[in-house]
């Protein structure tokens, strides 16, 4: 056998070179390059081996390493997960800033490979820099951390050891059923050890994600029960997106019959004026969706893991006789709840059960209570998100503006606080595939990270990162990477003065508000943040607005502009989109406060229409 010889490092990287995919009938790499800060534990094997490929792997410069990861997993979702990006850290407080990046990514089903530094395998210099001992365990270092959040585990203390660990990292993150983050601990000596590695280890191979086709029982058993229903309804989830089944789910609904309501990954699965298009549901969802959820009797539940935020805390499906078919590639997913389980892909499942359901279509009456829920739903969205001259804007305002400029290409971007719920409300999508909502872990700091990576994943297009004013001070140095790597974003700034939506949720539940608008906060001075003048320090452009007609003509600058333009606008602390469903939430059972006793008392009315395990 011939062999080349290599360090462990240069295998790795050697590897990963030879590893490729095909989308649209493309050979492309499969993985599209590396997020990478350097420390001890990675820099002198590991970085002398990426800097001599950077024309075949390159490597991008972080600012925070939890930062990069999360750029590398927006850059898996932008993919459709056809691509994975690599995100390496050196040991201790470095690979640890990536073990939240790696539970968003697990979370939300997603792949990247992440290469955390280890201490030496052999040893010899314990204790090192950053080592953390363990006086019981001399084996446990904290890459061990990323345990529960990742799909797959290895450290590796020997050179041989990728042989075997690599091809089933990458096996593993390209599964639809098993897909999340894949962590390998390199022990730092083992990295600049040698090995006779097998040439044919470092073969050129094609990887193609498997389409697993549903059980023919599985699939008898979903269309009896479909054929019975008189209130059939489909919850579309990020599985559609994943899948690449926009077409499939499009002719499902309109043979069928059947409205289709989006959760939050799944979100832009249909253009919004699609005929079938119901709206997003549940928590932070549309009021048509809620109410079609609350009268159906038969729920095709796609590529979902039914999240609280999408069930209401299983509270939207609100007949006893409620039947959930889960068509999914995992069968964890499709078994929840009782669920008549198709375990499969969602692009040929959907064509099979179509198949199954010839000449079959929902009641016409049902399409068209859907249609009018939906126009009653679009009448409100128009309410709050329409043109104003609010001297105070909301959110709602905000989204509404830049959805009537923008593209139909443009992708819409945020994470965590208010704005996920009014995005999913007001963002009328344009085209498929033209949203981005990370809610599966909802991680304060994806946004901007998450805006770079989409960008490096499809630089073509625009992409419209909404950060509130609490994000964008918990995690902003990816504004300087993306000015550093060329890669233009538009920043929407919305400051409402804090922790707003948790503010919110705080007096809903009979609570006065603390600790989380900046007013009522422990502070000795109230100091309004230049969100600009902060931007333009790393070499963004931008500027503060105070209305929406202000707001508008700004976004065409930043359109025209050629690096990344950060718009601020105050935004109101207090007004939100209606069309909540119930979500479960601790409440205190006992309080002094007759506010937080009386929310106890009704919250526990919600918790009457739960569906506990059934």
């Amino acid at each position: 056998m011939k062999t080349v010889r290599l360090t462990m490092a240069q295998a790795v990287v050697k590897y990963l070179i030879a590893q490729r995919t095909v989308i649209d009938g493309d050979d492309v790499p499969l993985f599209g390059g590396v997020f990478a800060i350097f420390g001890h534990g990675n820099v002198t094997c590991l970085g002398e081996a990426l800097e001599t490929v950077t024309d075949r792997l390159p490597t991008w410069r972080g600012q925070n390493e939890q930062s990069m990861a999360l750029a590398g997993i927006a850059y898996a979702k932008t993919t459709k997960r056809r691509q994975i990006m690599v995100a390496t850290s050196s040991i201790g407080p470095g690979a640890l800033n990536m073990v939240t990046a790696a539970g968003v990514a697990h979370a939300n089903r997603l792949p990247i490979l992440l290469l955390a530094g280890d201490t030496f395998a052999n040893r010899v210099p314990d204790p090192v820099l950053q080592q953390v001992e363990h006086f019981d365990n001399p084996t446990t270092t904290v890459n061990d951390a990323f345990k529960p959040v990742s799909r797959y585990w290895d450290r590796i203390t020997r050179p041989e050891q990728i042989i075997s660990s690599l091809p089933q990292a990458i096996r593993t993150m390209l599964d639809p059923a098993d897909c999340g983050p894949a962590v390998l601990a390199l022990s730092q000596d083992v990295q600049g050890e040698a090995f006779d590695y097998p040439e044919i280890f470092f073969e050129t191979k094609i990887w193609r994600i498997p389409r697993p086709r549903p059980d023919v029982e599985e699939l008898v058993a979903a269309s009896e029960a479909l054929r019975k229903a008189e209130k059939p309804l489909i919850v579309a989830g990020g599985g559609v997106h994943y899948s690449g089944a926009h077409d499939e789910l499009a002719a499902f609904a309109e043979r069928h019959r059947v409205p289709v309501v989006e959760t939050i990954a799944g979100r832009a699965v249909m253009a919004h004026d699609h005929p079938r298009n119901a709206g997003p549901l549940g928590v932070i969802g549309s009021a048509s969706a809620n109410a079609l959820a609350a009268e159906a009797d038969v729920v095709l539940a796609i590529g979902t893991r039914l999240q609280d935020f999408t069930t209401g805390s299983w509270t939207v499906f609100q007949r006893e006789d409620v039947k959930i078919i889960a068509l999914n590639a995992a069968r964890f997913d499709a078994t929840k709840h009782r669920s008549l389980p198709v375990v499969g892909d969602a692009q040929v499942g959907l064509a099979e059960l179509s198949a199954g359901l010839a000449g079959w279509q929902a009641p016409k009456s049902w399409i068209d209570n859907a249609t009018k829920e939906y126009a009653a739903w679009n009448a409100i969205v128009d309410q709050h998100s329409g043109p104003t001259n609010a001297a105070l804007p909301s959110y709602a305002h905000v989204v509404g503006a830049i959805n009537r400029a923008c593209d139909p290409t443009d992708l819409a971007l945020t994470a965590a606080g208010g704005l996920p719920g009014e995005l999913c409300k007001n963002w009328r999508a344009k085209t498929v595939g033209t949203f981005d909502c990370e809610f599966g872990f909802s991680c304060m700091g994806y946004e901007i990270a998450g805006g770079w990576g989409a960008k490096i994943a499809d630089p073509d297009r625009e992409v419209i990162v909404f950060c509130g004013d609490g994000s964008y001070l918990m995690m902003n140095s990816d504004v300087y990477s993306s000015v550093l790597t060329g890669h233009k974003l538009i920043l929407v700034v919305c400051d409402n003065g804090g922790f707003a939506v948790i503010n919110r949720l705080q007096n809903f539940k009979g609570s006065v508000s603390f600790n989380n608008l900046i007013k009522d906060c422990r502070i000795e001075n109230e100091v309004a943040v230049d969100f600009v003048a902060h931007a333009k320090a790393m070499g963004a452009e931008g500027e503060k607005v105070t209305s929406i007609g202000e707001l508008e003509a700004a976004f065409q600058r930043a359109k025209a502009a050629d690096r990344t333009y950060v718009i601020a606008i105050n935004t109101h602390p207090h007004e939100w989109t209606p069309g909540d469903a119930w979500w479960d939430v601790a409440v205190p059972e006992m309080s002094k406060r007759k506010d937080v006793r009386d929310a106890h008392a009704e919250h526990n009315k919600g918790r009457a229409n739960q569906r506990i395990g059934v």
